[in-house]
């Protein structure tokens, strides 16, 4: 159940300010200081627990995005970025998008199984799978648990192309997979760079890398020979957009081959969630902001329309995508070769019958 006893108001180390009921929910609540609540810690804790799905690979089918299948190791992320699209994914598991997705996660122990298991089941056909793309995969618990390493070892066992985002310079950490991968053409890696403004950052994405250390992150992942991009996501119009052509310079510097972006979405309970971080946060630009965002949305906060979603619409948009494209060719991003998926092998069942070749 969500934990509806948190009053609003900005918690050490965490993005969202309030904790509200979930769209599901029949009831709605208020909090109310009558004197008498007990005093709310300033920081909270973060609770893991382990989730049953039976599957592990998420299909999609959207025009807006270049994969039709993706790996998230967690559900929840404790970097807390208060934009995040993934916010109301939460709201399935009874709980609230705002403090409950940055500090009640969920894990997958039996991942690298259930992985090994569709890669072998009949019919299934290679693509690249993207790594990350709803919740980080490698934000601070894969530290301990390392779930997201040992997919990495079932996808290079079994020579299965995949791409990668994060904000994370953990990482390098898995440098001796990804090398190997890279060597089979079986992976791209990139990193996501929000702002090169560290205290807007630490107040952004409270938990991720400070900006530095992604771009280092990405250095080393380019210097190491993986093929690296590096994404502006999102670019918060009025806010963050300004930074555009210097996010993808830095990015460029660090080795990238290969850039992107992707205009603020705030979908279902992530709009009401962002408009409060403004208020607590950026009192000073939150009008600016909103009024920008509507810009690009059509008079909205939030256009779910395929084709304009990622990119939103209208004079403002389309001046940030000329920027962003004036950029990428001035910076000589090259882009990315196609990954390899003739090398894949299939997971041969316990107790099945061998191949002759």
């Amino acid at each position: 159940m969500t934990q509806r006893s948190l009053r609003p108001g900005v918690r050490r180390g965490r993005g969202a300010v309030s904790n509200p009921p979930n769209r599901y929910e029949q009831h709605r609540y208020e909090a109310f200081d009558d004197g008498w609540a007990p005093q709310e810690p300033e920081s909270l804790a973060t609770s893991l627990t382990p989730d049953a799905s039976r599957s592990l690979i998420s299909r999609n089918s959207s025009p807006d995005i270049p994969f039709d299948r993706s790996i998230n190791t967690y559900r929840g992320c404790e970097h807390g970025c208060i934009y995040c699209y993934a916010r109301p994914s939460h709201a399935w598991l009874g709980l609230s998008p705002g403090v409950d997705f940055e500090t009640r996660l969920f894990y997958k122990p039996d991942a690298p199984e259930l992985l090994r298991r569709e890669l072998g089941a009949r019919g299934y056909r290679c693509a690249p799978i993207a790594l990350g793309v709803n919740t980080d995969a490698w934000q601070p618990v894969e530290r301990r648990l390392q779930i997201t390493r040992r997919v990495l070892e079932v996808l290079l066992e079994h020579r299965h192309p995949l791409t990668l985002i994060t904000k994370s310079g953990l990482v390098e950490r898995d440098l001796d997979l990804l090398t190997e991968l890279a060597g089979l053409g079986l992976v791209q890696a990139t990193v996501s760079v929000t702002t090169l403004d560290a205290e807007l950052a630490r107040r952004l994405e409270p938990r991720a890398a400070a900006p530095r250390r992604r771009l280092e992150a990405l250095q080393r992942l380019a210097a190491a020979g993986i093929p690296s991009g590096v994404m502006v996501a999102p670019v918060i119009p009025a806010l963050t957009d300004p930074e555009l052509e210097r996010i993808l310079a830095a990015g460029r510097e660090a080795g990238a081959r290969e850039a992107g972006y992707v205009l603020l979405r705030l979908p279902l309970e992530v709009e009401p969630l962002f408009v409060q971080w403004l208020g607590e946060n950026r009192p000073d630009m939150s009008e600016r902001v909103l009024n920008r965002v509507r810009d690009t949305r059509g008079g909205t906060l939030n256009d779910p329309r395929f084709g304009s979603r990622m990119r939103g619409a209208g004079v403002y948009a389309d001046l940030i995508a000329q920027r962003f494209r004036i950029a990428y060719g001035r910076l000589g991003f090259e882009g990315h070769a196609p990954l390899e998926c003739g090398l894949f092998r299939v997971p041969v069942s316990p107790g099945a019958q061998l191949g002759l070749f």
